[in-house]
C-alpha cells in the first residue's frame, strides 16, 4: 500500500496543505487551503474547482477537518509535518512532536507572536483527531543555525545574549527550497555567492554561500530587516522607547502597530498589498513601494558585503515572483555592483517540509511499506 505525507502550513488566517506520495520524489497528490478564517473562509482546491465557501465562524478544528475529509484516503497519510516559525536554540533541525516539544515552543510564542500560535495549534488538534500519526515539525529558523556568530550576535551584554536575545533569522524552508532549486538547475551559482529576497507579506533576504545560509535581514523576531506588507522592519529602538515613555502608549498597542499598522500599510495609508499599489496613483502609495524597493536593495547589497561579493540574485515569494516591476526596481538600485544573473523560483516551503519529514522517517525506519 503507497503511503503518503502530508505537509501542513498553518497561519493566523490561513491553513495550507499539500499531500505527497511517500515515494523519493514526493509526487504531489492534491494542495489547496482555507483561507479567510475570523473572517469570510473560502476552500481552495488546486483541482481547478471554484472556491469552497464555508460557514463564517469556522474554527480552526473545523477547519483542519474540512481539509482532511478533502484528502484522498486520509488512512494512508504515513506522517504530517508542520511548519514552525521560530525554533530558537533548541531545534537546529526537523523533530518529531511530543508534547515536551510543543511545551517548549509555547515558550517562544513571545517571539513570533503572529505565527508561533497558529503553527503550534494544529498539532494539539491532529494528536485528539490522530493521536497514532506521527507529527513533524520543521523550523524556518533552523537553516540559519548554524551562522557564525558575528552575523548572530546583538551589541548587547553576554548576560541578556545568554537569555536568548540574537538575531535567529526566519524563512529559512523558502531558502532552503531555493537551494533545491539551484542544485538542479544552476549548480555553478550553488556553490557561488547568492543573494536571495523571499518577498511576500513577510519579507526578508539571505546570504547564501555553497547552499549555506551566510547572513539574513531577520533577527531576534519576525519584525526586523525589511519593511513588509504591515510589519515595520528595521527600526530605531529608540523609536519604541519614545513610543512607551513620551507618547504613553501600552506595549500591546505598540505591538499591534509594529505587526500590523507599519510597512506597506502604513506608509500607504491604503493597502499591504503591492498589486493594489502599483495601480494607485496617489504619491502615498508611490513612495511606499520605492520605500519597499530601496530598503530591499541597500538589505541585498549588505548581504554582498557578508559574502565579500555577489554572483547572482534570486527572488521569490509572492511579490518576488509575480512582480517583475518591483523586481527590475530593485536590480536598478543594485546596478552598481556590476551585472549579475537574476533567477526566480516559486517558493514552495510545503515540499521542503515534506523532503524533510521523509528523510527524518528514513532516519527512524519508519516509512515500511511506501509503495
Amino acid at each position: 500500500m503507497t503511503k503518503t505525507l502530508l505537509a501542513l502550513n498553518a497561519g493566523s488566517s490561513s491553513m495550507k496543505f499539500a499531500l505527497y506520495g511517500g515515494t523519493p520524489d514526493l509526487p504531489l497528490i492534491k494542495k489547496g487551503s482555507v483561507q479567510g478564517l475570523g473572517t469570510a473562509p473560502l476552500f481552495y482546491s488546486q483541482d481547478g474547482y471554484p472556491a469552497l465557501s464555508l460557514k463564517h465562524d469556522l474554527s480552526y478544528e473545523e477547519a483542519l477537518t474540512h481539509i482532511l475529509d478533502a484528502l484522498p484516503d486520509f488512512h494512508k497519510v504515513q506522517a504530517v509535518v508542520h511548519r514552525v516559525v521560530h525554533g530558537g536554540d533548541l531545534y537546529t533541525k526537523p523533530v518529531f512532536v511530543t508534547p515536551d516539544v510543543i511545551r517548549s515552543l509555547k515558550a517562544l510564542i513571545p517571539l513570533a507572536p503572529l505565527h508561533q500560535p497558529h503553527n503550534l495549534h494544529p498539532m494539539e488538534i491532529f494528536a485528539k483527531l490522530a493521536p497514532n500519526m506521527p507529527q513533524i515539525a520543521a523550523f524556518d529558523t533552523a537553516f540559519h543555525a548554524h551562522r557564525a556568530e558575528l552575523t548572530r550576535a546583538f551589541a548587547l551584554s553576554p548576560s541578556l545574549r545568554a537569555k536568548g536575545m540574537k538575531r535567529y533569522g526566519f524563512h529559512g524552508l523558502s531558502y532552503e527550497w531555493i537551494i533545491q532549486c539551484l542544485s538542479k538547475e544552476r549548480l555553478d551559482l550553488l556553490k557561488g555567492r547568492v543573494v536571495a529576497a523571499h518577498l511576500g507579506s513577510g519579507a526578508s533576504v539571505c546570504a547564501m554561500q555553497g547552499g549555506k545560509s551566510v547572513d539574513t535581514s531577520m533577527g531576534m523576531t519576525a519584525l526586523d530587516g525589511l519593511p513588509m506588507g504591515t510589519r515595520c522592519g528595521s527600526l530605531d529602538p529608540g523609536a519604541i522607547l519614545y513610543m512607551l515613555e513620551t507618547l504613553g502608549m501600552y506595549s500591546h498597542e505598540i505591538s499591534h502597530v509594529l505587526y500590523h499598522e507599519a510597512g506597506l500599510k502604513g506608509l500607504s495609508g491604503v493597502s499591504n498589498d503591492v498589486k493594489v499599489l502599483l495601480e494607485d496613483p496617489s504619491k502615498e502609495a508611490a513612495f511606499a513601494l520605492e520605500y519597499f524597493v530601496f530598503k530591499t536593495a541597500q538589505f541585498m547589497a549588505m548581504m554582498a558585503v557578508s559574502m565579500g561579493g555577489v554572483d547572482a540574485y534570486v527572488f521569490s515569494g509572492g511579490i518576488g515572483e509575480k512582480s517583475e516591476e518591483i523586481r527590475r526596481r530593485i536590480l536598478e538600485h543594485l546596478a552598481f555592483l556590476g551585472e549579475k544573473p537574476s533567477l526566480v523560483f516559486s517558493a514552495d516551503e510545503e515540499k521542503m517540509m515534506a523532503l524533510h519529514a521523509y528523510q527524518l522517517l528514513n532516519e527512524r525506519n519508519m516509512l515500511h511499506e511506501l509503495s
